[in-house]
C-alpha cells in the first residue's frame, strides 16, 4: 500500500505573537515520494481552524488524489482546534491526528479556559478518542475506521515514529521560520 496522505503541520512560532504563523502541507505517496508542498499562514490560537484547513485542502490541485490527511494533533498555530469529524465530512477523506504523546494527560481543556476559548470546548468533546498504534505513537481518526486509519499510517512510517508526510512538513516549517530545521524529528 503506497497511500497518497497530505501531512499538515505549523511552524514554530511565540505564544505571545499576534501575527500568522505558516502552515505547510506536504503531499506523499508512501513513505519516500513528495508529489508537492503548499504553504499557507493561520493565526496563532485562531479561530476558525476547521474552516480554514476545509477550504484550503479542497483547494489544492491534488485534492482529488488524496487518501487521508494526516495532522500533528488536533490543533494548529497554538489553540486552532479542529474538529476532526466536521474536516473529514467537509473534504470527503478521512483525517487522522498522530501524536507521539498519549493525549489523555493533556491540559488542552485547561488552556482554552485560561486563553477565554471556552467556546471551543465542545469541539474538544466530540473528538474521536485516541488510541495507541505503537509505542509512541497515538491515533484518533474520523472519516474512518481505526483500522484502515492504522494501517495508512503504518504504509507512511519511514524514518521516524510519525508518518513522513507529517515529518517533513514540521521540517519545511521549521526551515521558514528559523532558517534551518533541526533536532530529532
Amino acid at each position: 500500500m503506497r497511500p497518497h496522505l497530505l501531512g499538515i503541520d505549523d511552524a514554530p512560532f511565540d505564544k505571545r505573537q499576534a501575527h500568522e504563523t505558516p502552515i505547510v502541507g506536504v503531499m506523499m505517496e508512501g513513505p519516500d515520494l513528495v508529489e508537492g508542498v503548499a504553504i499557507d499562514a493561520f493565526p496563532v490560537d485562531g479561530d476558525g481552524a476547521t474552516d480554514y484547513l476545509a477550504r484550503w485542502v479542497s483547494g489544492l490541485r491534488w485534492h482529488a488524489s488524496l487518501q487521508a490527511v494526516v495532522l500533528g494533533g488536533v490543533t494548529i498555530a497554538g489553540l486552532g482546534l479542529v474538529d476532526l469529524a466536521a474536516l473529514a465530512e467537509r473534504l470527503g477523506r478521512p483525517v487522522l491526528a498522530v501524536t507521539r504523546r498519549d493525549p489523555s494527560a493533556s491540559r488542552l481543556a485547561s488552556a482554552l479556559r485560561a486563553a477565554g476559548l471556552t467556546d471551543r470546548l465542545p469541539i474538544l468533546e466530540r473528538l474521536p478518542p485516541t488510541r495507541p498504534l505503537a509505542e509512541g505513537l497515538f491515533l484518533a481518526c474520523a472519516g474512518a475506521d481505526f483500522a484502515y486509519a492504522a494501517r495508512l499510517v503504518r504504509a507512511s512510517l519511514h524514518k521516524s515514529r510519525l508518518p513522513e508526510p507529517l515529518r517533513v512538513a514540521h521540517l519545511i516549517g521549521a526551515a521558514l521560520v528559523n532558517g534551518a530545521s533541526r533536532g530529532n524529528v
